[in-house]
């Protein structure tokens, strides 16, 4: 039974260890080009259509999973109860001050993008506190059992998704208000005179 519940456990380790490089090698996109590096952007929001709110939008979900697999994998290894002690989570630690400093410049440039529409950077900053206190709250909680852990960790993409569609909603209603009153002012514009036709002399 012991040595069913350990081969059971490696496998899981190895399956969450695949899953992670996977998602690295999706966000890396190798391109057969000697010497080819990759912008920062394709591994923060490797899905992003363009405009510094969408990949910051879309990198906290992503950073987020990168961390919680990190954490997933010292869980598997140690169990919950000593998946903190000493250096158990070590590595854990190292992706969320690594992470924390990657979503700097995207944060930023979205927050120059959104400006001047106060509603929308509110909510980017709502958002960016959201997300820092998601990672912190990825360790173990003493006395959760399994299903409560998984659960609330799972929590913020609802959370993260309902803040996202928010802040576009916002965003589309302003450029929408934009568009009419270009439109208005148009209309507004009186149309030249057609010029008179010089008498004959």
């Amino acid at each position: 039974m012991i040595h069913a519940c350990r081969h059971l456990l490696a496998m899981l380790a190895v399956g969450v260890t695949a899953a992670i490089a996977s998602s690295v090698t999706f966000g890396a996109e190798f391109v057969p080009i000697p010497n080819f590096v990759p912008k920062a952007d394709t591994y923060i929001c490797p899905d992003s259509t363009g405009g510094a709110i969408d990949c910051y939008l879309q990198a906290v979900s992503h950073l987020y999973t990168m961390c919680r697999n990190v954490k997933s994998i010292e869980i598997i290894e140690f169990g919950y109860e000593r998946s903190t002690e000493g250096t158990n989570g070590a590595k854990f630690e190292y992706c969320v001050d690594k992470h924390r400093l990657s979503i700097t410049r995207p944060y930023q440039s979205a927050l120059k993008e959104a400006t001047p529409n106060r509603t929308a950077i509110d909510g980017l900053r709502g958002l960016q506190d959201l997300w820092l206190k998601s990672l912190a709250e990825l360790k173990w909680v003493a006395g959760e059992s399994d299903e409560q852990y998984k659960a609330r960790v799972a929590k913020p993409y609802e959370l993260f998704s309902e803040r996202a569609a928010a802040i576009r909603t916002v965003l589309a209603a302003d450029k929408g208000k934009a568009a009419t009153a270009a439109d208005k002012g148009k209309a507004a514009t009186p149309a030249k005179a057609p010029a008179r036709p010089k008498s004959a002399t």
